[in-house]
């Protein structure tokens, strides 16, 4: 039997508990936030990484802060609450879930203003429990949707990580990779190394290993090689943001993928859970991109691989057209082009365990 990873979890006694997953592979780690600036912090700094991850990591962070605030009456809390917000929200710009767990958090407490003050930082933790009991169902819900799209023997290529890790449990992409090896098909999976962070090597074949599906490393730009040669059917990745008219934001490297299956033919699906997409974005064009600290780039793991000082560029991710995207794949479905209007269509409907608008 497989053991399930504990991405994250709430403490009963006030915090939050998470797998660092900048010690991965070499070693599984567990740190204890006990209070929201600590949860800023291993956001910040990738100890917790993931879209739908962080999307529950800054509900909890801002229900934990919640605890900690001494306003006595209720406008002075939420006055404060926004505050703790506004720090969680300076962590990374680029990942939607992060932004809509804050928003569904605040949206609790002003729904609930009349209650006492116990009672609110009472009812925003259980606001934040409930979103990671969601979002297992609706990584397994995208699972099961998304496996269809995979046929027996395939190879999947995929990128960057986007597993158990990258959310409260399962996964998204390679969620869905698991979800057609539990059904009996006979697939192999290429996992990119996912420069400059390597989550793909570091994280992705460390879940892959545990999970038992046969898997590859290759380098990022080796892709387009195994293309060529037919040795790919299908790549699949994640999302950090979705625009309204089907466009995605998600780890450097997706948009040179999308064009590498456009050439050679080959399906480029993207997982993501419909909170994903920015309902006030129109297109990629507004999505904030990351740019992370140049380190990352001219060194690996602290050790230099460039000369000292020599400057480097280090956005985090890029936007991949709707255009490349052949089926997005969330958890109230698989959405076909053109994405716009699938999106648009399928705005007003609930995902599993959920009746909230993101």
């Amino acid at each position: 039997m497989i053991q399930e990873i504990q991405t994250l979890t709430w403490l009963p006694e006030g915090g939050v508990r998470l797998l660092d997953q900048t010690r991965l592979p070499r070693e599984e780690v567990y740190v204890e936030c006990r209070d929201a600036e600590a949860v800023a912090e291993a956001i910040r700094n990738l100890r917790i990484r993931g879209a739908p991850a962080l999307g529950v990591a800054a509900a909890m962070g801002l229900a934990l802060g919640a605890q900690r605030l001494q306003a006595t009456d209720v406008a002075s809390f939420l006055r404060d609450l926004k505050e703790v917000a506004a720090m969680l929200a300076r962590t990374r710009p680029t990942a939607r879930n992060l932004f809509w767990g804050l928003e569904r958090i605040l949206t609790v407490a002003e729904k609930h203003r009349d209650l006492s003050l116990p009672a609110l930082k009472r009812c925003l933790v259980e606001e934040a429990i409930t979103m990671h009991q969601e979002d297992l169902a609706c990584n397994r819900a995208m699972g099961a949707h998304g496996q269809q799209l995979i046929k027996d023997g395939d190879t999947i290529l995929t990128h960057c990580n986007t597993g158990a890790l990258a959310t409260v449990g399962y996964g998204t992409a390679l969620g869905v990779i698991r979800a057609a090896w539990e059904r009996g098909k006979q697939i192999q999976v290429l996992v990119d190394e996912t420069r400059p962070v390597l989550q793909g090597a570091r994280l992705t074949a460390w879940e892959l290993t545990r999970l038992g599906i046969p898997s590859r490393l290759i380098t990022d730009s080796m892709a387009g090689d195994f293309m060529r040669r037919g040795e790919v059917q299908a790549v699949i990745v994640g999302a950090d943001r979705i625009a309204m008219n089907g466009d995605v934001a998600n780890k450097i490297g997706t948009y040179t993928l999308a064009i590498l299956c456009r050439y050679h033919q080959v399906p480029f699906y993207v997982a993501a859970p419909f909170s994903t997409v920015d309902l006030a974005l129109a297109t990629g064009d507004q999505i904030p991109i990351e740019e992370r600290a140049p380190q990352e780039i001219t060194t690996i793991a602290g050790i230099p691989i460039a000369p000292e000082g020599f400057p480097a560029s280090n956005p985090a991710f890029d936007v991949t057209p709707a255009a490349l995207v052949s089926a997005l794949i969330t958890d109230r479905g698989v959405l076909y082009p053109p994405l716009a209007r699938a999106i648009e269509t399928l705005r007003g409907s609930s995902p599993p365990g959920d009746s909230s608008e993101p």
